[in-house]
């Protein structure tokens, strides 16, 4: 425990320069206040928080890093994000790869400069796509690969005709799907 505070203060000094705040693999369950505190005179590009336990982020997570243009949430535990995450107004680049989200999160509709969401390997079945704006103009790409999405959410994703890329898995059909009735 006393090997994991000081390497994730030694890793919030060298953000104070690099601007980059890696604290990924320190088995955090949630970005503790002392980062925040740390960080607090500095005005963070990129975040990377993966291959933790985290299960949520705080609100005030977009409060004090407001400026990222890079964060990596991949290989947590979460489900959702909070809607404060919108205050983000320079992410251009959202991982939340290897988690547990049974859809994407609204917020990151919401997400004006968005150009790259990366949601692969997550336990996505559908998609709300009265929120995917299909003339997003800042919109990249959206990594939707390994996800049990239904048939119908895959092929409308398949077929969708959108100003980015999406990148999809072939899809495997479920062993009910096979059946002649």
């Amino acid at each position: 425990m006393a090997y994991q505070v000081t390497e994730v203060v030694k890793r919030c000094q060298n953000a104070n320069e690099s601007l980059i705040l890696d604290l990924s693999e320190c088995s955090l369950i949630q970005v503790p206040d002392a980062v925040y505190h740390l960080m607090r005179h500095t005005e963070l590009k990129s975040c990377d928080l993966s291959g933790n336990v985290i299960t949520k982020i705080s609100p005030k997570f977009a409060v004090k890093f407001n400026l990222i243009t890079e964060l990596n949430l991949s290989q947590n535990q979460m489900a959702k994000l909070p809607d404060e995450l919108s205050d983000l107004n320079y992410l251009e680049t959202l991982d939340i790869s290897c988690n547990s989200f049974l859809s994407l999160p609204t917020v990151v509709f919401k997400l004006k400069n968005l150009k790259k969401l990366i949601a692969h390997t997550n336990k996505i079945i559908e998609i709300d796509f009265d929120l995917l704006d299909v003339n997003n103009n800042s919109l990249e790409s959206v990594d939707l690969r390994f996800n049990p999405l239904t048939g119908i959410c895959y092929d409308i994703l398949k077929e969708a005709k959108v100003n980015f890329k999406i990148e999809l898995s072939e899809r495997m059909k479920e062993d009910w799907e096979d059946l002649d009735i």
